[in-house]
């Protein structure tokens, strides 16, 4: 689901607006409030972008998913050559994270993080 314009008014619609004022009764780390987070990520995404991070997070997508992971994890070892790098570490972490109970943790942080950065930088 995305954001989209109405057409009579021209004025944004936001499909989560329940979290752009805050999401009382979430308790912290709970499942609710990761999928808050990530739903409010995937609005800012760009479309192409968005489409595919869908993709991912489909419990059909896991056979991708966590080769995916571990080919990010390992290749952030390889951070010293040109187009391997750290940024790969918390993209795999957080790819791995969807099918591994420990790793959601890690990604409720990054999520909340990210989007705690985002409001200040947009104020």
């Amino acid at each position: 689901m995305r954001e989209s314009i109405d057409k009579p008014t021209g004025a944004r619609i936001n499909p989560y607006g329940a979290h752009e004022a805050g999401w009382a009764g979430v308790a912290a780390g709970s499942d609710e409030d990761e999928d808050r987070h990530l739903r409010w990520l995937l609005a800012r995404l760009p479309r192409r972008l968005g489409n595919a991070v869908e993709w991912l997070r489909r419990p059909s997508s896991r056979w991708v998913r966590i080769p995916s992971g571990i080919l990010l994890v390992a290749g952030s070892v390889l951070s010293f050559l040109p187009v391997f790098g750290v940024w790969m570490l918390p993209l795999g972490l957080l790819l791995l994270g969807e099918d591994f109970p420990p790793l959601r943790r890690f990604n409720h942080r990054v999520l909340s993080w990210i989007e705690r950065r985002w409001r200040r930088r947009h104020r």
